[in-house]
């Protein structure tokens, strides 16, 4: 170890964030669950059964690796209209029978999931219910951002 002015640096993280829209965001997402070794933290204030049927495979897959899932939506008591309130009802239900843990927050409107509290994607689309808007998404392969993320949400 060196003494006086000259100290050993931290390593640093070197951060090469890439966006992603609408058309490219589930195939990057769907790469990172299927990489995933730990747990995936979504939060997504809308739920669909469309939505949730194209990533229910890969969901599945990582409950049978014992990942931890954690999804934080509204309530679907929040939605405006009583069929989706019944949709959302449905694919809460459809996560909980994997182990899914899923977590409601009053007014929530959040998007974004951390992977292995490394990857970090975040940005305007609603990751479980997303259908024909124009969306962009931001994914960060970052340690300290994504510990940061965590305890900012409030699930350390």
């Amino acid at each position: 170890m060196r003494t006086g002015i000259f100290q050993r640096s931290k390593t640093v993280e070197r951060l090469t964030p890439k966006l992603f829209d609408q058309n490219t965001f589930y195939t990057a997402f769907i790469g990172d669950l299927r990489r995933c070794t730990s747990q995936v933290i979504m939060e997504s204030p809308f739920i669909t059964l469309r939505r949730l049927k194209m990533l229910l495979t890969v969901l599945q897959a990582l409950t049978k690796r014992n990942i931890q899932i954690v999804v934080n939506t509204r309530d679907p008591l929040e939605y405006d209209d009583y069929k989706r309130q019944i949709q959302a009802v449905q694919a809460v239900f459809e996560l909980q029978q994997l182990g899914v843990e899923v977590l409601y927050t009053v007014g929530l409107h959040r998007k974004l999931a951390i992977i292995d509290r490394t990857v970090l994607w975040e940005g305007s689309l609603n990751i479980l219910s997303q259908n024909d808007s124009c969306e962009v998404m931001r994914r960060t392969e970052s340690k300290h951002l994504s510990k940061q993320l965590f305890q900012f949400i409030g699930l350390n």
